[in-house]
């Protein structure tokens, strides 16, 4: 991380050359902050990016609520028993132990702004890391 903020674990900056990034055959995950970061000590934040009739797994995250916001493209998000259709500038909150996963219905990458309120994001279903 290029510069800590504060003697803590709060606040820094990263720089696009620091992100993390997790590759999978739907896509990848960015990660700009988390306590694995040493940048925060309450959060995880990163990118999903989902390729054309991709999808990622479906999965849950146990110790942490998430926030969606879909800054590209489409997607159908499928959260327990419903299913949504979301575009750019949509944003759906998560709860903690939900199943749920993403499914690119455009013809380009999606790219999604992702949020936890933990900083070490728990995840349980198939190919996923934790940051």
């Amino acid at each position: 991380m290029s510069g800590q903020m504060d003697s803590g674990h709060r606040g820094g900056h990263v720089s696009a050359t620091e992100v993390i990034v997790d590759m999978f055959e739907w896509g990848r995950l960015e990660w700009m902050v988390s306590g694995a970061m040493g940048n925060s000590d309450t959060l995880t934040v990163g990118k999903c990016y989902i390729e054309p009739a991709m999808g990622n797994p479906l999965h849950y995250h146990p110790n942490c609520d998430e926030v969606l916001h879909v800054l590209a493209g489409r997607i159908r998000k499928h959260v327990g028993d419903a299913y949504v259709d979301m575009g750019p500038g949509d944003t759906i909150s998560i709860p903690a132990g939900a199943m749920h996963r993403a499914e690119n219905i455009g013809d380009r990458e999606c790219e999604l702004l992702i949020c936890y309120d933990s900083p070490h994001r728990e995840v349980v279903g198939e190919g996923l890391s934790t940051p």
